[in-house]
């Protein structure tokens, strides 16, 4: 909860009856609303900003002339694609300069149901950040994923309740856009059961009177364009705008047009999937506003979309300014340019100096045992099941990936001989096997087709990071040996209790072990980071991998609402006609 504002003890400090638990002395304070620097203190008492000027304090620190600015929200991420625990995320992000994010944990939910967000929400609980939850909604994302739970509008009632185990602060990112736009009564009613509060969207090319129908509905931002035309449409039908910038989909540099012509009205900046190797080099929020200014966006107008335009659209009403009545989040920056803060205050309490954190200020808050057995494959399955033998046409439905997107492209090729030579379409020749194995009710079902654009030539990588019913994704070599490749990655996703691996020869080359729901790890940033670039490096070095972040990119083809062709379980989704289809074309 935050801090109470307008205390007795909070007025007399503003007053200058009272002395301030913390003054700021001889700082430039950003203010959001005129987008100046003022030359002032800052009093803070109880976690509260009391008020700017001159004030008597128990504690002063000059901080000889620094800029100071409100913390960094990310307008909408997701914790379980950084990879960490919740804990060890806080860790990574604090000395960055984010004290705040609008969580999406539609991830665990997929995989645990409300037990698993009550689980998060109760860890981040006693944690120095503000951790906002958004009530998943779309558990699963289409009828064509098979997750371990199921969200509907009942649970998304419990996980609003302010006196639940997670308040949630607004409905998460309405991806079923389909069933929207149709007014499916189940879609309906979850948006509905938002009230008040704020549902954000998932809405890739949608455009025209869908857009229009969309919108209708009650969905109010979207974090999924990719052009800027797309981007432009959005906002002038009144819709708030995230700019991605993640560790695949990193779309802040084409839309930031947007703002250098039209403002900062109805727009912020989000990571929503970023890697724990892109935090720890890049950053996090921080990362997000130097890239904006790179890109042509004046240092205060970057500073707004990071502070207070996603503060005032989740509600995070005591945060994103400077001022009296406001959380104590406050960033000092001796070098505006490199926006690396030099301090972090939350709640007025120091807890980074440096890039450091300040010892023992993020308390260790391990995840419950129960939510490290979730990889349920009674057999994994052999080479057999991976085999899937051509058409008589050779002519294939085949998920075109590339680099910086998620979006795919619905190929249709002929996939003639061991090699997948290029054939009718053009493709190039790097045509690999995929494959989805179910694995939380151990129903042994298993999707399969084909994938170019990894470039992968030999061996297997595989991943229970799944995006969003989190089941086993493999892709192996089109060849003879590609079959018993996948069937020995899978094997050791369910030895480990869930990852992502690379294998050559039936061999492992590499692994991140995620046995947090076969999502996250419960080992500190760093060794999580330099397990995933070594798996980077095998599967570029060893396997011919070419994509870049391809275990992200893999994470993200078992989606079936983003365009244009994905795979699950059941098997081959067109996204754009809402139907499984055949591997054959037809």
């Amino acid at each position: 909860m935050p801090p109470r504002r307008g205390t007795p003890r909070v007025l007399a400090v503003a007053r200058g009856d009272e002395p301030a638990d913390l003054l700021l002395r001889n700082g430039r304070v950003f203010t959001p609303g005129t987008r100046e620097w003022l030359d002032t203190d800052v009093a803070i008492v109880d976690g509260v900003i009391a008020g700017l000027g001159e004030r008597d304090a128990r504690e002063e620190v000059d901080v000889a002339g620094a800029a100071l600015t409100p913390a960094f929200i990310d307008a909408h991420m997701h914790l379980e694609s950084t990879k960490l625990w919740v804990d060890e995320f806080v860790r990574s992000v604090l000395p960055r300069g984010t004290t705040a994010v609008a969580a999406d944990p539609h991830e665990i939910a997929n995989v645990f149901g409300v037990r698993g967000v009550a689980a998060l929400a109760e860890a981040a609980s006693r944690l120095p950040f503000t951790f906002g939850i958004c009530a998943s909604s779309c558990v699963p994302a289409s009828p064509f994923e098979s997750p371990g739970a199921e969200i509907h509008a009942a649970e998304i009632a419990e996980l609003l309740d302010p006196e639940g185990p997670t308040a949630a602060i607004g409905i998460a990112e309405v991806m079923n856009f389909p069933g929207v736009v149709s007014g499916d009564p189940e879609v309906l009613a979850k948006i509905a059961a938002a009230g008040h509060r704020r549902v954000d969207g998932h809405a890739p090319g949608l455009s025209g009177r869908q857009l229009d129908a969309y919108l209708a509905a009650g969905v109010e931002s979207d974090h999924e364009c990719t052009v800027l035309a797309e981007a432009e449409e959005k906002r002038r039908k009144g819709m708030w705008i995230f700019l991605r910038q993640g560790s695949a989909s990193q779309n802040l540099a084409e839309l930031i047009p947007t703002v250098v012509e039209h403002g900062t009205e109805r727009v912020a900046l989000c990571t929503d999937d970023r890697e724990p190797d892109t935090l720890l080099g890049s950053g996090h929020v921080n990362d997000c506003v130097r890239l904006a200014v790179h890109h042509g966006v004046r240092l205060e107008d970057a500073l707004v979309l990071a502070t207070s335009n996603p503060a005032d659209y989740h509600h995070f009403d005591h945060l994103g300014w400077l001022a009296p009545g406001y959380q104590a989040d406050v960033l000092a920056f001796d070098d505006l340019s490199s926006l690396e803060p030099a301090r972090v205050w939350q709640r007025g309490r120091l807890v980074a100096s440096e890039g450091r954190l300040v010892e023992d200020v993020v308390p260790s808050t391990p995840a419950p045992a129960w939510m490290t057995r979730s990889v349920h494959l009674d057999v994994p399955p052999d080479a057999r099941r991976f085999d899937l033998a051509p058409p008589a046409s050779r002519q294939v439905n085949v998920i075109g990936v590339a680099s910086r997107t998620l979006s795919t492209t619905h190929l249709r090729l002929d996939i003639a001989g061991t090699a997948g030579a290029a054939g009718a379409g053009g493709a190039s020749d790097d045509v690999a096997r995929i494959g989805v194995v179910e694995r939380h009710r151990s129903t042994g079902r298993i999707g399969l087709g084909y994938v170019s654009g990894f470039g992968l030539r030999r061996g297997a990588i595989a991943s229970t990071v799944a995006h969003d019913a989190h089941n086993c994704m493999v892709v192996g070599a089109i060849g003879p040996e590609g079959p018993a490749e996948m069937a020995a990655a899978v094997a050791r996703l369910a030895a480990i209790g869930g990852g992502q691996v690379a294998v050559l020869g039936g061999r492992v080359l590499a692994e991140v072990r995620l046995p947090i729901a076969g999502l996250m790890s419960d080992r500190p940033a760093r060794e999580v980071a330099e397990a995933v670039e070594q798996l980077a490096k095998a599967a570029t070095g060893e396997l011919g991998v070419e994509i870049e972040a391809p275990f992200m990119q893999l994470s993200f083809l078992g989606l079936s609402v983003i365009p244009e062709l994905r795979i699950t379980d059941k098997g081959l989704v067109d996204v754009m006609s809402f139907r499984l289809i055949d591997v054959a074309t037809a």
